[in-house]
């Protein structure tokens, strides 16, 4: 910002206000946000916390795990996946991932 000034005493009283004015405005500071609508934000959460679990399962599958370890992955999921009560939103849902892993 550029504050325009003058050195003339009769000026005194809008030179002080000026000054005023822009130690005011540089003290404001913004903070830019997304404008998105909460149910679009959520279901990203949703969809990457999916992704995470599909990943850690197949992780698990990949290191050998035993049919006890998945399954009770799988559990952990479901109890997951109920609590936020997407289920129904899900392309692969648990039974599809067992069936894969049988």
């Amino acid at each position: 910002m550029i504050a325009a000034l003058s050195p003339a005493d009769y000026n005194y009283d809008e030179t002080l206000s000026t000054l005023r004015y822009a130690d005011r405005a540089k003290s404001i500071k913004n903070k830019p946000k997304i404008n998105e609508d909460p149910k679009d934000a959520l279901l990203k959460q949703y969809e990457n916390e999916i992704q995470e679990l599909k990943a850690m399962l197949m992780q698990m599958q990949t290191s050998g795990a035993t049919s006890t370890q998945i399954t009770s992955a799988m559990s952990r999921m479901q109890t997951k996946l109920d609590k936020h009560q997407v289920i129904d939103h899900v392309e692969d849902n648990i039974d599809t991932l067992l069936a894969r892993l049988e």
